[in-house]
Parts: structure tokens; sequence; C-alpha cells
């Protein structure tokens, strides 16, 4: 859990200067989010259901509608989670997991044409 918690607070770091990702999420709820991604990636990889508990099926697609996610913030995304993934020194055994969980994951959420 630790390790997700360090991960996204380090994403979420980058995301708050970042103008493009960054412009998407509202600041007053970056915390917020934070704790929602951090809940998510720890039941994802096997802890406790705790993100299910409190928020339902994930439904990822319909929770990210409202946003424009184009090829442009979809690679964005990718390269400040990248980043955060080195910033915490993610194990090599794990990082081509994770690296293709995220890639897969933000492929998803494109909902407009570039």
């Amino acid at each position: 859990d630790d390790y997700f918690v360090r991960l996204v607070a380090a994403f979420y770091q980058r995301v708050a200067t970042d103008d493009l990702v960054g412009a998407m999420y509202p600041k007053e709820d970056l915390a917020g989010a934070a704790d929602r991604l951090g809940g998510f990636l720890i039941q994802r990889f096997g802890g406790p259901q705790t993100y299910s508990q409190q928020r339902g099926h994930p439904r990822l697609r319909m929770r990210h509608a409202p946003f424009a996610i184009d090829t442009r913030a979809r690679d964005r995304w990718i390269e400040l989670m990248s980043a955060a993934l080195d910033d915490v020194q993610t194990p090599a055994t794990a990082r081509p997991v994770l690296d293709r969980f995220f890639a897969d994951a933000a492929t998803f959420m494109i909902n407009r044409a570039d």
C-alpha cells in the first residue's frame, strides 16, 4: 500500500504544475483525486477492496467522460506517470507490468479525436 501512496503523491506533484493534464483537474480536488487513484491502484493490484466499497465499480471511462482526453493528453499522462514510477524507484520486476497497465488504461480513456 505504501508504494502506491508514494507513487500517486509523486504523480500528482507533477500533475499540479502540468499545463495539459493538470488543467483537467480542479485544483481544489487534487487531494481527492490522489486518494481515489491510490485506492483504485491498491485494490487493482491485490490490496483491500476499499475503493469499490466506497465508490462502487471503477467505471473508468464513464468517470473520465467529462474530460477531453485525446492522444496528446494520454501521452502526457503516461509521461507524468512514468516519471513518478522513476521517482519512487519502482522495482525492475514490477516496472513492465505497471508500464503496460498504465499505457493500456490511458489508451482506454481516450474519448476525443486528435
